[in-house]
């Protein structure tokens, strides 16, 4: 324990009761800013389509998000009002320039996490895309983008599209406020 604690200057970008969302890491690579104005607690409304594709009910939610590995990855989770409970953990690759967003969820654990993969655009929105066909076995992709984004919201669609995305079908959206970073509620 005291070799750990002579060598905590290695984790200044970790999480600190002066940084309780830490800190971007100056060796990450330049898109960890990416997410920079989503870091922190928001206030969100969930929207999701039932199983009849109507619109369900809006559902309340904090989405929390942080840096991680000393500030070389992202991760966030939603605190969702219905006790159901997701994350992410999204590490750029540099190699392969693009994000790489692993998602968990506690109404449907996994031995293996599915795998989101995409890049922020020219118009400032993220957008991820993971391949998934249709109900009727047209292939495409469930793409999540994240737009209007600015230092206190930004909202969020997750949408099914054809393979050349002339086709898009809407089943999820979030809208969130950035709220004070000891207020949960």
């Amino acid at each position: 324990m005291t070799c750990l604690l002579k060598n905590l200057d290695h984790y200044q970008f970790d999480l600190t009761i002066e940084n309780p969302f830490g800190l971007p890491n100056p060796e990450a690579p330049e898109q960890i800013n990416d997410y920079h104005p989503l870091i922190g607690n928001s206030k969100c409304q969930s929207i999701a389509r039932n199983q009849d594709q109507t619109w369900g009910d809006t559902l309340q939610m904090i989405w929390r998000w942080k840096y991680i590995s000393n500030g070389m990855a992202v991760q966030d989770e939603t605190l969702k009002a219905d006790g159901m409970h997701s994350g992410s953990i999204r590490q750029f690759i540099p190699d392969s320039n693009r994000w790489f967003v692993h998602y968990y969820s506690s109404g449907s654990p996994s031995t293996t996490l599915p795998v989101w993969e995409g890049n922020k655009n020219e118009n400032g929105d993220i957008i991820l895309y993971k391949e998934q066909k249709a109900p009727n076995g047209t292939d495409g992709f469930y793409k999540i983008t994240f737009k209007e984004i600015t230092n206190s919201s930004f909202t969020w669609l997750g949408e099914w599209v054809d393979a050349a995305e002339t086709f898009s079908y809407p089943t999820w959206k979030i809208y969130c406020s950035k709220i004070a970073p000891k207020q949960t509620e």
